[in-house]
């Protein structure tokens, strides 16, 4: 079984760059204390890691 992310926005976007704001989009954030479950991949990872001043992630097994 493949391992999973949950994802959670848990700071505002207002006053955050452009780029960081595209990068919570393209994870399916919306708003604040929304979650989404996405495999944990390369890919996002390094997604996560561009912004975790604004996250916050636990795996799931």
């Amino acid at each position: 079984m493949s391992k999973h992310l949950r994802i959670t926005l848990v700071k505002s976007l207002i006053g955050v760059a452009e780029k960081h704001r595209r990068v919570v989009a393209g994870l399916g954030l919306r708003h604040t204390h929304h979650s989404v479950e996405r495999l944990d991949t390369p890919e996002i990872r390094g997604m996560v890691n561009k912004v975790p001043y604004l996250l916050r992630w636990e795996e799931l097994s």
